[in-house]
């Protein structure tokens, strides 16, 4: 007896005919008759499409920081939801910001459609439950103040349009990161990121080119935004939070490569200025002691360029 169809399914099914990572990649058919050399260098093939397919969009993605950096400086949030594995990916960029950049936990906040334990299970269902993602925002009291950047590779999730959606009831930014043209999480949002990276090496499998897209564009959003934001000195990584010997190695060498002394001085001033890489590359550069280095970058908010510069110029 043939399997009978609910409205919702022959709608999905509807859908997926015109999903592009749903397709079936005509460069990957004998794919699974090839030796282990040859499907590797098909998927390398395909990936290699990736970053050509972020950058088109790179303007796009500059709108989506130029409103981070605002949200920041007054006082808002980065807020990351979606489900599956590009929910996933929301969650890890969120939880590397603090040790990073000294952020705080609530500056940059991943939300995954099941919650915790959904990182390492799939929750059935949470993707198409689209109250709750409403529960989900309610409960971090998203606000006007935010950016809520909604993660679908398909551009179709329930649980991510419903999300947008509650965005713009309250006044918050919305972003829409996704890799199919002219979808929901495009159209909904104020700012829609779509790479179109085309069909997967596997088909419909989005944690493939489609998910390497959106790492992509969450690398950029925070690591731009942070730089924006007074987080780095040169190249460097100065609010960097040394919680442990990696870290704190680090920290050091950070010292050292902003102003060029040995290791003693870096540790020193290290010591003096609490551990804080931005206050003691400061300190050695200028002179000054940790109170009025402290002074000097609050005065300049937070940028040690610019607390250099006025240094010198004083």
């Amino acid at each position: 007896m043939p399997v009978k169809h609910s409205n919702k399914q022959s709608v999905l099914l509807e859908e997926l005919n015109y999903i592009v990572s749903e397709g079936q990649n005509p460069d990957t058919l004998d794919i699974d008759l090839l030796d282990s050399i040859s499907i590797l260098k098909k998927l390398n093939d395909e990936d290699q499409k990736v970053p050509f397919a972020v950058r088109q969009i790179l303007p796009d993605i500059a709108k989506a920081v130029d409103a981070i950096v605002q949200a920041f400086a007054n006082g808002g949030r980065l807020i990351y939801i979606g489900a599956g594995t590009s929910g996933r990916l929301g969650v890890l960029d969120a939880v590397e910001c603090p040790p990073t950049f000294s952020v705080t936990d609530e500056q940059v906040v991943g939300i995954l459609a099941g919650g915790e334990s959904a990182m390492f299970k799939a929750v059935e269902g949470a993707e198409d439950d689209m109250q709750l993602a409403l529960d989900d925002l309610k409960q971090r009291r998203l606000s006007s103040k935010d950016v809520l950047v909604g993660i679908a590779a398909s551009g179709r999730t329930p649980y991510v349009i419903s999300a947008l959606a509650y965005a713009r009831e309250v006044g918050a930014t919305s972003v829409g990161v996704t890799c199919n043209p002219d979808s929901a999480v495009v159209n909904d949002a104020d700012i829609g990121l779509c790479a179109v990276v085309g069909a997967e090496a596997l088909t419909g499998s989005t944690r493939l080119k489609s998910g390497s897209a959106q790492k992509l564009i969450l690398n950029m959003l925070t690591t731009a935004s942070m730089i924006r934001s007074g987080k780095s000195y040169q190249n460097l990584m100065v609010d960097v939070n040394a919680t442990n010997e990696k870290l704190a190695a680090r920290a050091i060498r950070i010292v050292m490569q902003a102003t060029g002394c040995d290791a003693d001085t870096a540790k020193a001033a290290l010591h003096q200025a609490n551990d804080k890489a931005k206050l003691a590359i400061l300190m050695v550069l200028t002179g000054v002691d940790a109170k009025q280095g402290e002074s000097m970058l609050l005065g300049c908010h937070g940028f040690l360029r610019k607390a250099v510069e006025a240094s010198e110029k004083s």
